[in-house]
């Protein structure tokens, strides 16, 4: 591994916390029993992908349009009333300082854009109705964190390089997609053979080629090409053939949520001592602008839980 590469794992649970967690042998055995079994399962194909919620889709792909416009978007949304619900909520929160109460999800366009209306709610639909891990949601949750915080700092860095902000959001939201599938997987071979792992002991196995996983992800969702690329690449942008402005956008945003949400992950000056940045030609003032965006991002984060 490069110098000043964190691994996946250590991207999403802290060294003490892995530590104090350590398995014992039945465990070890357990997790070996597991690993295999999903393996097979990857080998033979039938390994089955959670559908992408019609309205996620169909938001995306508007989002996308010159002709999209707020009535369009509204009217999708209302289809899903629990979604409606969670995009006005969002829209209300204080990550969005809304001057005045939103009470229509066309006011909600009007306000903040078709844009990020869209994303909120593609964001909101991705939580609820996607990936079911009963008995493991305290996982589930950690993950999703760890996503939107990709994806707000994705932005951020977009901005900043004055790139394509829409596309480099959904690059981090979900260039680490392959974890919930994974963790899905994971606990369906579990239980089908009868076995029970803790939380901390599964979430060691998500790394077990949760690419791979979110490839495929990838493609039977139909995502964009830049987002399929940054899935299947961001862990090592310099293998990347194509897009690889996209994926190095995404690796600094996989380190920067790493760093907001995984205590003790590293401090300041380990996450500037890495070389996407010369990469990306971001200067120093650039760093420290985005490192100062750590509150902003957290709030967006909180407001986007589902």
């Amino acid at each position: 591994m490069r110098a000043g590469v964190v691994s996946p794992l250590s991207s999403q649970m802290p060294t003490a916390a892995l530590d104090a967690a350590r398995p014992d042998v039945e465990s070890d055995a357990h997790a070996a029993a597991v690993r295999a079994a999903v393996g097979e399962r990857l080998a033979a194909g039938t390994f089955e992908v959670p559908l992408l919620p019609q309205v996620a889709s169909q938001v995306s792909i508007m989002a996308g349009t010159a002709d999209a416009d707020a009535a369009r978007l509204s009217a999708l949304i209302h289809r899903d009333p629990v979604l409606a619900g969670h995009v006005l909520r969002i829209a209300n929160s204080p990550a969005y300082m809304p001057r005045m109460p939103i009470v229509s999800l066309q006011q909600a366009v009007a306000r903040l854009g078709l844009q990020v209306v869209a994303e909120i709610a593609f964001a909101a639909s991705l939580q609820s109705g996607v990936f079911r891990v009963p008995g493991y949601e305290s996982v589930l949750k950690q993950l999703w964190r760890h996503a939107l915080a990709s994806g707000a700092f994705a932005k951020e860095i977009a901005r900043t390089r004055r790139s394509n902000v829409e596309s480099a959001f959904l690059c981090g939201l979900l260039h680490a997609v392959g974890r919930p599938a994974m963790l899905q997987l994971v606990t369906d071979a579990a239980k089908a053979l009868r076995l029970t792992l803790p939380p901390a002991r599964v979430f060691t196995l998500l790394d077990d080629g949760h690419q791979r996983v979110g490839t495929i992800v990838a493609a039977r969702w139909q995502l964009p090409r830049p987002v399929a690329a940054a899935i299947a690449h961001y862990a090592d942008y310099r293998q990347a053939s194509a897009f690889q402005h996209e994926i190095m956008v995404t690796f600094l945003a996989d380190r920067l949520a790493t760093h907001l949400t995984v205590a003790d992950a590293f401090d300041d000056e380990t996450v500037r001592d890495h070389a996407v940045f010369a990469d990306l030609n971001l200067y120093p003032d650039d760093v420290t602008a985005l490192l100062a965006k750590k509150e902003s991002v957290a709030r967006t984060v909180d407001a986007l839980m589902v």
